[in-house]
């Protein structure tokens, strides 16, 4: 960290400190003050088993203030970049990112009652949830907490106009108050009618997720420790599943063991339920069924997991279903799909174009097998930017730019027959360094486990 940072980061501690008992400790009490600090649970951490199986890895934990200041700084920058005063956040990765704090953050993906603006001078507000100002109290670049105007319909049924009205009247004054002249405010998303309002009090409404993808795209050295973290726990949450696998258990019992195995070790959620067997796996993109499986069955499925620290974890792998070994149609498929991932991820070295990986890659030929939607993507909090296209598609969806070292991508590989049978699915995550690729996830891509 620069000097300047560090002074920065010790200005906010001391800002932090100050404003705990006016701005932050809502109610005064013990109990209050306990939850919004020692009794929060990212400041409890992430406990066992993680603690022991980081320890015996080696892994580092992440020094969170650290990364909350190399997150806010990156957004600040990317505001600067795009000549925006503000940037105003209801998505609640983007508050994550801005902030790293959270509440009930499925929930508020689908109800306006958590968003957080941040100035191009660094002050952060988050409107939280009711009675909830306390889960802000744990971050040291959050200024302000203030209690969340709710526009979505569900709070505001047949009032959503007055109510909204409200809402973006304390916005043009926080606007007016920190940007000084900017009208420029960059926008995530917005409930109801929110964008016309803006527009109607003087404020030129910008495209926030360009800003925020920006700002993700590079990770800093306490978010590649954060990530590693939470890539072993996957594994080892991975590693409890395929222990668990028997015939006769469904897709979704097999499923549960990984969802069982990140709650245990601080995860967040899964975004999808992408796990498949036997007939099941070819076409790809099957959630798990209450189908039993069979032993001798391909059994695939990817992580799409959000674990520790909020960071993602996209992970495939195929399995064979019992005690036995693969058919020669299984080991084909898997030796086409392995020779995929290792001939791609070879590409991801830094200032390689994003056209040049998608007219590099290995692909098994299209009409002979059915493929993944993409060659690679970037990971972070989510699937983030970029998002690396097929050559048939490049020049409809195909995106310019340049991998540089931080960014952390996946590298897809699905191979099914058009003419029938079973899928083989595999993805491995991979970190771009200024020496070439290194993989961030370590188990064994075979059949076999």
């Amino acid at each position: 960290m620069s000097e300047t940072k560090a002074e920065r980061m010790r200005g906010a501690l001391s800002r932090h400190a100050a404003s705990q008992t006016i701005q932050r400790i809502g109610d005064g009490s013990q109990e209050f003050k306990a939850a919004a600090n020692e009794g929060h649970h990212l400041n409890i951490g992430p406990g066992e088993p993680c603690i022991s199986e980081w320890s015996a890895a080696g892994l580092a934990l992440p020094d969170l203030p650290a990364m909350r200041q190399y997150r806010l700084d990156r957004l600040v920058e990317q505001l600067k970049k795009f000549d925006y005063g503000g940037i105003l956040l209801f998505d609640p990765l983007n508050v994550r990112y801005a902030t790293d704090t959270t509440n009930m953050q499925l929930w508020v993906m689908h109800n306006g009652a958590r968003y957080a603006y941040v100035s191009t001078d660094g002050h952060v507000i988050v409107w939280d949830y009711t009675n909830t100002e306390f889960l802000n109290g744990h971050s040291h670049v959050v200024d302000e907490v203030r209690p969340a105007v709710g526009v979505s319909y569900f709070f505001c049924g047949s009032r959503y106009q007055a109510i909204a009205t409200r809402w973006a009247d304390e916005i043009a004054s926080v606007v007016k108050h920190h940007q000084r002249g900017n009208s420029r405010l960059a926008v995530d998303m917005l409930h109801g009618p929110g964008h016309q309002l803006l527009a109607q009090l003087g404020i030129e409404v910008g495209f926030g997720y360009e800003v925020m993808e920006e700002a993700r795209r590079i990770k800093g050295t306490e978010e590649i420790k954060a990530m590693r973290c939470a890539v072993h726990a996957c594994e080892m949450s991975m590693k409890d599943m395929r222990d668990a696998i028997h015939p006769g258990m469904t897709e979704r019992d097999v499923w549960s063991v990984l969802h069982a195995g990140n709650i245990r070790r601080a995860g967040e959620w899964i975004e999808t339920q992408l796990l498949a067997s036997g007939p099941r796996t070819n076409p790809w993109m099957q959630e798990a069924s209450s189908r039993p499986i069979v032993k001798g069955d391909l059994l695939a499925y990817d992580t799409d997991l959000v674990g520790a620290y909020g960071m993602m974890c996209d992970i495939s792998r195929t399995l064979i279903v019992g005690d036995t070994q693969p058919n020669p149609k299984q080991s084909d498929l898997h030796s086409i799909a392995s020779e995929v991932i290792e001939n791609n991820f070879a590409l991801l070295t830094p200032g390689r174009s994003f056209r040049e990986l998608t007219y590099d890659a290995m692909l098994p030929d299209p009409a002979s097998y059915r493929h993944y939607s993409c060659l690679f993507h970037g990971v972070g909090q989510c699937d983030e930017f970029p998002i690396i296209v097929m050559p048939d598609v490049w020049a409809d969806f195909g995106c310019e730019g340049t991998l540089e070292a931080g960014m952390v991508l996946t590298v897809e590989s699905f191979v099914g027959r058009r003419d029938g049978g079973e899928g083989v699915k595999l993805e491995i995550q991979a970190l771009v360094t200024e020496h070439g690729p290194e993989r961030l996830d370590f188990s064994s891509l075979e059949l076999s486990g």
